[in-house]
Order: structure tokens, then sequence, then C-alpha cells
């Protein structure tokens, strides 16, 4: 498996990338820029960047001293082409205007963004004004630059081809209104390359090489030290933004474990209040002088009369269904109504908590007692409802919310780790 920008499993670097990634996928592109920069040989790699046929090609060409890249009028470098030469890496990217069906795109944002130690971005001259790609890669660059310390030269190509240093003046202010912190080193390939075939020194200064030259000689040399300050702001980066979202996954389990703790709180209070509540008027019903005529069977003679039994029976019924309906009350306030799937029967009227747990036989003195008005039996019936109150629906999908609470939290602390893995590898 691969991930996006290159990270790759399969490896202890590879593993540990992974692990951030997981939690932080926004960040693959800058652990694939750890893992170059961990990795990087001592050859600075330089990118040039810009629209096609702006001659970026051609500038590399020069820089170099050779024709290694392929240069025509034509839309040409659609791949990433990679030279070395004079200990330098040069790669020359596909335009901003690249291909995105083609995969051109890619292999530009990979050349610029993850592979780069200096970017070379290129503009033409004859083109004016920079158009709204060129200032949104302009302004991405120099962000980048602040952020990381990654260098960019600025190259105006192309000058020969201006009528003037006149009309070279105006292309150079309308580019300091749209970029006023640029500095841009003027250039042309074909003065530098006549200026080297015909041994024309002046034609070489006015070519603007030397200078670019300079400039990126210069730059070259800070690439160590860019290095290693990229790699610390990416790892402190990392570092924060995992300590931050660590802390934000570890209160919200501790919210979710507290709201458990509080729902099951408020259940038991209410739980134990309801059945005091109807042990106490269950003892009035049933602490009365006398037989009891409930036990008494009706006679077919009297099947149709008021009978002392019916009426204790109507009276012992009446009180029951009132202690049923409050205690039913408090478990529909908490959710607790219907049985788990796995209890749950073909009569939808059975699969009821209160059924489950009360049956559905007809209930006497003894029975009302004994359930109601007696230590054991309400404490039957608080263990016997609280037991269905945490496999509730409710319940149960607040216990799968916290097992996934916790797991998130885990996986960022094994990010933890893993980045602290990273940042200390050699």
């Amino acid at each position: 498996m691969i991930l996006k920008d290159g990270v790759t499993p399969g490896d202890r670097w590879g593993e540990a990338a992974q692990a951030v990634g997981s939690v932080l996928p926004a960040r693959l592109h800058d652990l694939a820029r750890l893992r170059l920069l961990a990795e990087a040989g001592p050859w600075p790699v330089v990118t040039v960047v810009g629209k096609y046929n702006h001659g970026k090609s051609r500038l590399l060409n020069e820089l170099m001293g050779q024709a290694a890249f392929a240069v025509a009028d034509r839309r040409e470098t659609t791949v990433l082409a990679e030279q070395r030469h004079a200990q330098v890496r040069w790669l020359d990217a596909p335009g901003l205007d690249a291909d995105v069906a083609q995969g051109d795109d890619g292999h530009a944002h990979d050349a610029a963004w993850l592979q780069s130690d200096i970017r070379l971005f290129v503009h033409a001259a004859q083109e004016g004004e920079l158009d709204a790609s060129e200032r949104g890669l302009l302004h991405a660059l120099q962000q980048d630059g602040r952020r990381t310390q990654r260098q960019t030269l600025w190259v105006l190509t192309q000058i020969d081809q201006l009528a003037d240093e006149a009309e070279q003046g105006q292309v150079m202010a309308a580019l300091a209104t749209q970029a006023p912190d640029v500095t841009w080193q003027p250039v042309s390939s074909t003065r530098h390359h006549q200026g080297l075939a015909g041994n024309k020194r002046l034609l070489l200064e006015k070519s603007g090489f030397p200078a670019l030259k300079a400039a990126l000689t210069q730059a070259l040399a800070r690439v160590p030290d860019a290095r290693m300050h990229e790699a610390a702001v990416l790892h402190g980066e990392l570092r924060e933004q995992l300590g931050q979202l660590a802390a934000d996954r570890q209160r919200a389990l501790a919210a979710l474990q507290a709201e458990q703790a509080a729902q099951r709180t408020r259940f038991e209070h209410d739980l134990t209040a309801v059945l005091a509540q109807v042990g106490k008027g269950m003892q009035a019903v049933l602490d009365v002088p006398g037989p009891d005529h409930s036990l008494t069977p009706d006679s077919f003679e009297n099947q149709f009369k008021v009978t002392p039994g019916k009426l204790e029976r109507n009276r012992l019924q009446v009180a029951y269904s009132k202690a049923c309906l409050a205690i039913n009350a408090i478990l529909i306030k908490h959710g607790v109504v219907e049985l788990p799937l796995a209890q749950q029967t073909r009569v939808k009227s059975l699969d009821s908590v209160m059924v489950a747990v009360l049956g559905v036989s007809v209930k006497y003195r003894q029975d009302l007692h004994r359930l109601f008005c007696t230590p054991e039996g309400r404490d039957g019936l608080w263990h016997d409802f609280a037991r269905y109150f945490e496999v509730s629906a409710e319940r149960e999908a607040l216990v799968l919310r916290i097992a996934e609470a916790g797991a998130a939290l885990r996986a960022v602390q094994q990010a933890v780790a893993a980045q602290a893995q990273l940042e200390a590898a050699p």
C-alpha cells in the first residue's frame, strides 16, 4: 500500500509516518518531505517552475552549460525530468498549465513542493504582468519560504524579446506593483548562449546569467542550514498539532465518560425514588384489616355479582397498575423500553422491560408485598431494571461512542510516540 505523497509503510520510518498520517492526513505531504530531508544526500535539488514555453528548460541548460533538457516551442515537458550536474540535482517540471488528466500536475507538485530545496520561479518578460495562476504560485512560494526557509529565486526570462531597456523597465515596474517584495533576476538564455559561443563578455553580462549564477551559488550554500530549519519546523508543527489533538480527544473521551456516569447517576436516583414511592403507596394499600378476600375464588352462582373477592382483586389491580405506570414513566424517561434484540419475541406487546421484569401473572397481596414492600423485593427490581438500563439502545450507543473515542485517543497517542521516533531518527 502506498499512501498519498509517497509515504509508504513496510519499514520502520514508513510505519511511524503511517501512524502519524492516519490521524493527521492533511500532513502526509509534510511527512513525505521529512523523509526526503532525513534521507537526502548532500546534493541540493533545484527545480524550475512556471508556465510552459516561458524558457524553463533552456534556462536550466544554460545554468548547467549543456543541452540536458529538451527545448521546443511546443509544450515539451510533460513529465518530471532530472539531471545531475556540478553536485546539484536539477529538475525540470511540467508547467503551471500542466494537464491534470494526464497527471502532469502531479509531477509539477512533486518537483516544486516535495523534492526541491531551491525553486527557480520563471516568468517570460514578453508576457508582462503575472497571470492569476502565477500570482497564486508566487504567494504560495513566499509563504513556504517564510515558514521553512526554502529559497526561491525569481527569474524574468527572455528579456531579449523586449524592444529595449525602457520596455524591460516597464515590465519590471509592473511586476513590482504585483509583488513589491520580490527581487527579479532578468536573464536572456539567447544572449548567454551567444556570449559563450562568441566569447563576448559584454553580451554575457547583459544576459543576466552571471548575477543569477552568483545568487544561485549563495542559495546553494544555505541549503544545509535551510534543510535543518525546515525539518525542525515540520517536526515542531507535527508535535504541537498532535499534542493539541491528543488533548482534544482526551477531553472528548472524558466528557463522554462523565456523561455516562451522569446518566447512570440520574437513572439510579430516579429509580430509587420511584421504588420508594411505589413501596410506600403499596404498603398503604395492603395495610387494611380483615381477611384477604382476593384469595377467595368466585363461584358459578356469583360470577355476575359484585363480591368482596372481586372488589379486593380490583383494588389490588388498580394499585399494581399505578405502580407499573410510575415505574414505566421513569424507564421511558431514561430510554429503557424495548428489550435487547436477543430477548425479543414474535409478540411485540411482550417485548418490554416491564414485562421482562414483572411478568404477566396476576399479582396478589403477598406478591405485591414481596415485590414493593420488602427491601429484598425492591433491591431485586432495582438490579433488574438497572441491568436493562445498561443494555438499552441509548446506553449501548454511548458505550460505542466511548469505545470509538478511546480508540481515537490511542491512535493519537501512538502517533505522538511515532512522531517522537521520527524526530529522533538520524
